[in-house]
């Protein structure tokens, strides 16, 4: 059985590279919607019926677990899949997502509990990271910035430029005038780690910067060592497969990008696939 990994398109690349640096011996099965990227503009019915074609594929491809490298379908998709889908597919499969792995990790960095999100429209709008923050402790305070230029800087491979910094430095401008007291900034958004220079030479000094990869990551390794009884029936390849809904070629070249890695060799499949 392997771990299998998803997203609507390439930002999971970022959250897969850290979970391989943890766990190197385990199989895993990147599966990418590249074709209906993104996932952020759709309506939550949409979004859920995407995400579940996704997860449904990664299952029958024999993946013990699905991690949602996406916060769209986390937040939008996660908790109703795993409520009314998931039991069909048996009771020891599991799909979790990357939004509540951060936030765990945010009591422990913020010092004023004063925390700004950066995120896709479809991530902040959701309110999914209020919903959880205030679910770990009601006294954090949160204020969400959605960053529609981000990702297709990222995408169109302008992240680097000095073209890109004009939209960094108006976001987070504009986070730490809607709250001065942010001492700690989340990256709502896998694609954001590609960008992580820029946010750093524009954030105030002293913010903190939480990326996602390293904890969900952190969390996973936890998930597994609580749950002996799934943790063993993983394959120990050190192997990882690469799908996709678009060119082959296209995701080759991004996993150059996302992850430094050259020569990536993905498979083309179609969702919904046919029975």
């Amino acid at each position: 059985m392997k771990i299998g990994i998803f997203d609507s398109g390439y930002g999971g690349l970022t959250i897969l590279k850290k979970i391989r640096e943890a766990l190197p011996q385990y199989d895993y099965l990147y599966l990418g919607d590249n074709a209906r990227a993104p996932y952020g503009p759709h309506s939550y019915e949409v979004i859920y019926r995407y995400t579940l074609e996704a997860v449904e594929a990664l299952l029958r491809r024999d993946c013990q677990l699905v991690i949602l490298a996406c916060n769209t379908a986390s937040a939008k998709a996660l908790r109703t899949i795993q409520m009314n889908d998931l039991p069909r597919f048996g009771a020891d499969r599991r799909v979790l997502g990357v939004i509540r792995p951060t936030v765990e990790a945010v009591p422990a960095v913020t010092s004023s509990k004063h925390v700004g999100l950066l995120g896709t429209p479809g991530t902040v709008n959701s309110g999914s990271y209020t919903m959880e923050l205030r679910n770990i402790d009601p006294e954090l305070q949160l204020t969400a910035l959605s960053c529609p230029m981000w990702v297709p800087l990222v995408e169109y491979g302008e992240h680097d430029t000095p073209g890109a910094d004009y939209f960094v430095k108006k976001r987070i401008d504009e986070v730490m005038q809607l709250d001065p007291a942010i001492d700690t900034l989340i990256l709502g958004c896998t694609h954001y780690p590609l960008l992580i220079k820029k946010i750093r030479a524009f954030a105030p000094e002293g913010i903190r910067i939480v990326e996602q990869g390293e904890y969900v990551a952190a969390s996973l390794a936890d998930y597994l060592r609580r749950h002996p009884e799934l943790e063993g029936k993983l394959a120990r390849g050190a192997s990882c497969r690469y799908l996709t809904t678009e060119s082959p070629e296209k995701f080759s070249k991004a996993a150059t990008l996302f992850m430094r890695l050259p020569d990536v060799v993905a498979e083309r499949i179609d969702l919904p696939e046919r029975q």
